[in-house]
């Protein structure tokens, strides 16, 4: 091998050996786990547990479309929302113009946002009959 190029493989050593370790120790965790791990299953252990009561149609049977609703709308309002902190800890650190700027443009994420929650809020995709 040319001198260059075995100098070029030791720069990436580190994160061959991190790999390494990362399997080996990911590996052995499974194993441990499958061996001293104890067995003792019974019928509650196996049973099929769905929000706090036993399932007692179909896995197959549609659900209504209001769940999905609120599950995006939970994520997409929780993802905005956490745009928010590292604007907070980072509007302090910028010089008065850049704050400014960035307090502005926050406040109009905020407007729509709100406007997104009002117009939910009115097609009625919160109320649950």
């Amino acid at each position: 091998m040319d001198a260059e190029f075995t100098k070029f493989l030791l720069n990436y050593l580190p994160v061959i050996i991190f790999f390494g370790i990362a399997a080996a120790l990911g590996l052995g965790f499974i194993i441990a786990a499958l061996v001293l791990a104890p067995k003792a299953p019974d019928t509650e252990k196996l049973s099929a547990y769905e929000c706090g009561f036993n399932a007692f149609d179909s896995a197959r049977q549609k659900f209504d479309v209001r769940f999905y609703l609120v599950s995006i709308l939970f994520i997409v309002f929780d993802i905005e929302a956490a745009f928010l902190f590292p604007w907070a800890v980072t509007l302090f650190d910028m010089d008065i113009s850049s704050m400014q700027y960035a307090f502005w443009t926050m406040i109009i994420f905020l407007v729509e946002l709100a406007l997104g929650y009002v117009y939910v809020w009115k097609k009625g995709a919160l109320e649950w009959e």
